[in-house]
């Protein structure tokens, strides 16, 4: 009998050069992969052959705190979670998922990733803010940044265009003192 998956054997960890291979297949070894149609389907995802890929990651192993890092459950990579910087000089960054294999979507997974990241990136960096960006048709990825406490800051509306249909930009976020007050709450 198979042991049942639990969000609470996630984990997020280094993403190590034995990495590559999977994380290689679960972004590039399908055409047209089901994680992409949620993830920013707006924008084109370029093929890049594997050893462009593993190039590219050599060069940014030295970044600190490093920008993305594996999501493991019970002992099986799922997925990756990242930030990029919106405007550095103000440590403004925003964060974000990816769950690549679908078996592990609406379990949990997500939301506990997203709150193992935030607390990492708020405990590693001077931020007063952690925030996401998302598309109106990403309602899992929504709902996983309000379960853990992010607050609707912005809707752009009608900007993204998804098979033929227009959807809203949608940036959520959560300031320090709110995540160490709900950290607090978590504990107790």
């Amino acid at each position: 009998m198979m042991a049942k998956k639990t969000a609470a054997s996630v984990r997020i960890r280094p993403i190590q050069e034995e990495d590559l291979p999977i994380l290689w297949n679960y972004i590039y070894g399908t055409e047209n992969p089901e994680w992409k149609k949620w993830d920013a389907p707006y924008f084109p995802l370029q093929f890049k052959d594997f050893e462009t890929y593993k190039q590219e990651f050599l060069q940014k192993t030295d970044e600190h705190p490093p920008r993305s890092k594996i999501i493991e459950a019970g002992g099986q990579v799922i997925g990756t979670v990242g930030y990029y910087w919106e405007h550095e000089e103000s440590n403004w960054l925003e964060a974000g998922l990816i769950i690549y294999d679908p078996a592990y979507w609406n379990g949990g997974y997500g939301t506990e990733a997203l709150t193992l990241w935030v607390d990492y990136l708020f405990s590693t960096m001077p931020l007063a803010r952690v925030g996401i960006t998302t598309w109106s048709g990403n309602k899992r990825m929504m709902r996983a940044a309000e379960k853990i406490g992010m607050q609707l800051e912005g809707r752009m509306r009608k900007c993204r265009i998804v098979n033929g249909e227009f959807y809203d930009s949608i940036r959520m976020g959560l300031l320090r003192e709110e995540w160490e007050e709900l950290s607090n709450a978590r504990k107790k």
